[in-house]
């Protein structure tokens, strides 16, 4: 019977390229689209360890200090693009951005 040519177990580097994808999930959140009044936004929520800067909240006009979990978000239905929307993203305490 002729052997078979095919690897047996995954190569490593198929191992790595999945836990980077879980361990980036896991630093910054999962991304995820919210429609509000003022239409669609995507949502990235932002972990401890991720938040490395100064940020001011647009809804309560606080800063954020680093360390603090916060939120991302920027327009998902922007009519310029979906550059010009990025550019626009801006940090949210969390509380601001649900009653928003």
């Amino acid at each position: 019977m002729p052997r078979s040519n095919r690897p047996r177990r995954p190569h490593q580097s198929d191992a790595r390229s999945d836990e980077d994808v879980d361990l980036s999930r896991v630093l910054h959140g999962a991304l995820h689209s919210e429609s509000k009044r003022d239409g669609l936004w995507n949502v990235q929520p932002i972990a401890p360890a991720s938040a490395v800067k100064y940020y001011v909240c647009p809804g309560c006009g606080l800063e954020i200090a680093p360390g603090t979990p916060h939120l991302v978000a920027w327009r998902a239905d922007g009519l310029m693009g979906e550059a010009d929307d990025i550019a626009a993203r801006r940090h949210w305490h969390s509380h601001c951005w649900k009653i928003r």
